[in-house]
C-alpha cells in the first residue's frame, strides 16, 4: 500500500493485494490474455478495391471473368507499394469529425537511395483508411495540406474537426496544414487505432516492400523526456493503487456520457480486448476535497504555449471572481447566490478538460514516484511514495497487472474517500512505441 491511501472498508475502488495479479476464472489465466489484431484475417476485412457484384452468376463466361478479376485484385492487395484510398460505405461520413494522421519516413529505400516518407490517415473506426507514398524532397505543409484536402475531394468526404498526430517533431508542419485548413490539431498519443495500424503494415506491408531495409531505426522517435514537477493545482490529497473488474470498467465508461463525470474512454470491442469482465483492471484513484475542480484542472493544455496561457487566464479570471462573489455573498448572507456561482467555477473548471489528452501512468519504481503522461511529449510526477521494499513490490505487482491486461488501466478522481461515485474517469491503454 501507498503511503497515501483510501479507506478500503468505504471506497468503491479496491486497493490493490501485495500480490501478483490473478485472474477469477480459473479455466482462462490471465497470463494468456491478449489484444486481438484490428488487422488479422481472422476478424478485419480486407477493404481495399471493393466492387459492387453487378454480374450474374448464370454466365460461365461472367463467372471466368469475375474469378479473374478476383485473383487481379488479390495480387494488388498483396502489393506492398500499392496505395489505399476507401472509406466503408456503410459509415455516416458526417459522424467522422476526428482524423488520426501519421507523417513520416519508412525503413524503405526508393530509387534515388533515399528514403521513402509515407502519409497514413485514418479514424478512430477505421471507416477511413488511406495511405500515399512521398519522395523525401517534397515533405512540407503545402504537400500536408493538398493530400488531406485531396481525400475530402476523392473520397467526397467532409473534412474533419481535429486531427490528432503523436509525433512532436512533425507538430510544425501538421499544425501549419492544419490551420490552413480550418482544422484544430491535438497533439495526442491517443491515436491508438493509428498506432496499432502502423504496427500491422510494418509487419504485412513495409517488411515486404522491394526497397526494405532491415534493422533501420525510426527517423522520428518518440519523446520519453524527463518527468517535470506537477502543477500545485493538479495535487490530490490522496492516492492509492486500485482495481476494478472489467464488467465495473465498462460502467464507468458508459457514466462518462450518461452522468456528469470528465475523462474519456476506449472502444474495447474495436480494439480487439478480449478479456473476462470478471478480470480485475489495475487503476490509480485520487481523493481531493477539490476533486471536481481537480478533475477539470487535469485538462490544461501544456502542449501549446498559447492554450495554456488561455487556460491560466481562465482560472485567474476566474479565482478573483469567486472570491469576490465569495465575500458579497458571505456579507449579505446570500447563500443560494454563492452556491450558484460556486458551480459556475465548477464548470468553467472542467471545461479544461477538452485541452488535455491523457495518455498513461507508469509507477516508476527506481524514483519510487508515478509518472502521469499527457499530450505527446509531457510527464509528470504525478505522486511520490516512501520507498520500501514492501511499497516497491506494490508498485511492481501494479505494472505487472497493467502489462498482463495488455496495458489496460485507468486514472479515477474522487471526491472524497466515503463516496461510491468518480467525477472524474480516464480509461488508459499503455502501448509500445511503433516499429517506424
Amino acid at each position: 500500500m501507498a503511503s497515501l491511501s483510501f479507506n478500503t472498508t468505504t471506497s468503491r475502488l479496491r486497493t490493490t493485494p501485495l500480490v501478483q495479479p490473478q485472474n477469477h476464472n480459473n479455466n482462462k489465466p490471465i497470463s494468456n490474455f491478449k489484444i486481438a489484431s484490428l488487422f488479422s484475417s481472422k476478424n478485419w476485412p480486407k477493404l481495399r478495391y471493393i466492387r459492387p457484384n453487378s454480374i450474374s452468376e448464370s454466365s460461365v463466361e461472367q463467372q471466368l471473368e469475375l474469378e479473374q478479376e478476383a485473383e487481379e485484385e488479390e495480387e494488388e492487395e498483396d502489393d506492398p507499394t500499392a496505395e489505399l484510398c476507401y472509406f466503408d460505405p456503410e459509415t455516416d461520413p458526417n459522424v467522422v469529425s476526428e482524423w488520426e494522421v501519421d507523417f513520416c519516413s519508412r525503413p524503405i529505400i526508393d530509387s534515388r537511395g533515399k528514403k521513402v516518407w509515407e502519409l497514413v490517415v485514418c479514424d478512430e473506426s477505421l471507416s477511413l483508411q488511406y495511405t500515399k507514398y512521398f519522395p523525401n524532397n517534397v515533405i512540407n505543409s503545402v504537400t500536408l495540406k493538398e493530400a488531406l484536402q485531396g481525400i475530402s475531394d476523392d473520397l467526397a468526404i467532409p473534412l474533419p474537426e481535429k486531427i490528432r498526430f503523436f509525433r512532436s517533431q512533425m507538430q510544425t508542419i501538421i499544425t501549419k496544414a492544419c490551420n490552413e485548413l480550418g482544422i484544430k490539431p491535438v497533439p495526442s498519443k491517443r491515436c491508438l487505432s493509428l498506432l496499432l495500424w502502423l504496427d500491422e503494415r510494418y509487419e504485412t506491408v513495409y517488411t515486404r516492400h522491394p526497397g526494405f531495409q532491415k534493422g533501420a531505426k525510426p527517423l522520428l522517435g518518440l519523446d520519453n523526456p524527463f518527468p517535470m514537477e506537477l502543477p500545485d493545482n493538479l495535487f490530490g490529497e490522496k492516492w492509492a493503487f486500485v482495481q476494478l473488474p472489467l464488467s465495473a470498467v465498462r460502467e464507468e465508461m458508459l457514466s462518462l456520457a450518461t452522468r456528469r463525470v470528465f475523462g474519456a474512454s476506449l472502444d474495447l470491442d474495436l480494439l480487439g480486448i478480449e478479456i473476462d469482465d470478471r478480470t480485475l483492471i489495475p487503476g490509480l484513484a485520487v481523493a481531493s476535497s477539490r476533486a471536481k475542480p481537480l478533475a477539470g484542472a487535469c485538462p490544461i493544455s501544456i502542449t501549446a504555449s498559447n492554450g495554456l496561457y488561455s487556460s491560466l487566464m481562465l482560472f485567474l479570471i476566474s479565482f478573483i471572481c469567486f472570491t469576490f462573489l465569495a465575500i458579497f455573498s458571505s456579507l449579505l448572507k446570500l447563500d443560494c447566490c454563492m452556491g450558484y456561482y460556486s458551480n459556475e467555477l465548477v464548470h468553467l473548471m472542467l471545461t479544461w478538460m477538452n485541452g488535455l489528452e491523457v495518455c498513461l501512468i507508469e509507477a516508476d519504481v527506481s524514483r519510487a514516484c508515478l509518472i502521469l503522461s499527457v499530450g505527446i511529449s509531457t510527464r509528470y510526477v504525478y505522486a511520490t511514495y516512501k520507498k520500501t521494499l514492501v511499497t516497491t513490490k506494490e508498485a511492481e505487482a501494479w505494472e505487472a497487472t497493467k502489462k498482463a491486461c495488455g496495458g489496460l488501466h485507468f486514472l479515477a478522481i474522487q471526491e472524497d474517500l466515503n463516496s461510491d461515485d468518480v467525477v472524474g474517469f480516464w480509461l488508459l491503454l499503455d502501448l509500445p512505441p511503433p516499429p517506424v
